[in-house]
């Protein structure tokens, strides 16, 4: 059957939908380590993302009202927000976090959980962060959760109400990229809502591989504000997760053991 440029494009411009809200961006990005608020406005922009995340004892989104604050340069009308618990060891103080963000912004219970349980590996807590989720989600939050690339854990989380998993490719900021694909690979397969790989991409071919894996999403700050020219990286970042959701989509060919040639051998001519 022949394949149609509408069949084409219902295809490679599937959506991602959160918690019933559809976006064209399946690249989440941080608004952290920027130099200042103005390149934080031109990297998001350049990501072409429209959920950004913001550590909330870290970024003054209105808390600190004789400072500038980020909403003044990215509209929580035109972006959804994401305040995180970035720095948070123990979930009664990831609870406390998410209720500010739900006072400073009127309400919003879209949320980024993680509950830290290493300051030198910046590795999660899972138990803390399951204990933090349930009452989150008693509390009538929508919890996106970092965690570990532990099926298991990933599984537990989606099944008591999660709306996003999120798990790590490689320590936070480290930029390694994805240290186990294999864990990725298991956790999308039993992904009954969105996968977002989070933390340790550090260039376009991590994002690549992450969205080939079949990941829903790719969520990513120090690759970006990390790199020589933030713009230029968020742009790179932009098409390497479209490619690599694209190339998804498409199927890859097998791997062989041996090679094969490219070209037919039957008719030939010697």
């Amino acid at each position: 059957m022949a394949v149609t440029a509408e069949t084409i494009r219902k295809t490679t411009n599937d959506p991602l939908e959160i918690a019933g809200r559809i976006y064209s961006s399946r690249l989440l990005v941080g608004t952290g380590k920027y130099k200042d608020l103005e390149e934080t406005r031109r990297a998001v922009e350049a990501s072409g993302a429209q959920i950004i995340t913001i550590a909330v004892r870290r970024t003054n989104i209105g808390q600190n009202p004789d400072e500038p604050s980020l909403t003044d340069v990215l509209s929580p009308e035109k972006y959804t927000y994401l305040p995180n618990t970035a720095g948070c060891f123990n979930a009664e103080d990831a609870v406390r976090t998410c209720r500010l963000a739900r006072e400073l912004l009127d309400g919003h219970d879209l949320v980024k959980l993680e509950v830290l349980g290493s300051e030198k590996t910046l590795y999660p807590d899972v138990p803390q962060t399951l204990k933090a989720a349930e009452i989150l989600i008693q509390d009538g939050f929508k919890v996106m959760v970092y965690t570990s690339d532990d099926p298991v854990a990933a599984r537990q989380f989606a099944e008591m109400g999660c709306v996003a998993v999120m798990p790590l490719a490689a320590p936070i900021g480290s930029g390694l990229g994805i240290r186990n694909p294999h864990n990725i690979r298991f956790i999308v397969e039993e992904a009954t809502v969105p996968i977002l790989v989070d933390a340790g991409v550090g260039t376009a071919s991590d994002a690549a591989i992450a969205m080939e894996l079949g990941c829903d999403g790719v969520l990513m700050n120090t690759a970006i504000a990390g790199a020589q020219n933030p713009l230029l990286m968020a742009q790179a970042m932009k098409k390497a997760v479209e490619a690599g959701r694209e190339a998804f989509l498409a199927g890859r060919m097998p791997r062989k053991q041996y090679g094969s040639p490219s070209s037919p051998l039957g008719g030939t001519f010697y």
